[in-house]
């Protein structure tokens, strides 16, 4: 019996101690990078959505659907999408003003900075309206800017960057842009 016992024993300890072996993968390691890349196609949308207002080629409220029958059923079902009363009436405030700002940007007295706001170029011609107006511009789209990047869960800065590129690419020919030199790694002013 004492035998039976030895025996069984050993057979225990055995089973218990089993080897772990630990190896490095032979594939590399690959992360999922596609909630970021998501993250940013909300924001070019929220982006394209503001100015299609601003432009005036889109008049209705981003994220809100034409009507059908589902409306009835589900009436709220993309409210997220929607933008807030606050940042629609700035979209519209920089609506009401886009044309005076263009003729600022023709005539070389402002031009578009990299953080995505209004800047005076030529101070000497700048008068107090034309200040105010500038002011107004840059106090809505930091309203916009911070709206997008609390509703998408980004910095501020990273919208800006966005919203810069925007309206840079936006801008007529000849209008005032700051962008990088790549051979200095500086920003500098350029004629688009």
């Amino acid at each position: 019996m004492k035998i039976v016992y030895l025996v069984l024993a050993v057979l225990l300890l055995s089973v218990g101690c089993a080897r772990i072996k630990v190896e490095a993968p032979k594939e590399p390691i690959k992360l999922d990078i596609s909630m970021r890349l998501d993250i940013y196609q909300h924001v070019a949308k929220d982006i394209d959505a503001i100015e299609d207002i601003v432009s005036g080629s889109g008049e209705k409220t981003p994220g809100a659907r034409q009507g059908s029958m589902l409306d009835i059923l589900i009436p709220n079902a993309y409210a997220q999408e929607a933008l807030s009363p606050e940042v629609e009436q700035a979209a519209l405030n920089r609506k009401a003003r886009k044309q005076e700002l263009v003729s600022l940007e023709e005539r070389g007295v402002i031009g578009e900075n990299r953080i995505g706001l209004a800047e005076i170029k030529n101070p000497e011609v700048v008068d107090a309206a034309a200040k105010a107006l500038i002011d107004a511009e840059n106090n809505d789209r930091t309203v916009i800017y911070r709206a997008i990047a609390a509703k998408n869960g980004i910095s501020i800065k990273e919208v800006q960057k966005m919203y810069a590129k925007k309206l840079q690419d936006n801008a007529n020919s000849g209008t005032q842009i700051e962008v990088i030199n790549e051979s200095t790694g500086q920003y500098e002013w350029k004629a688009k």
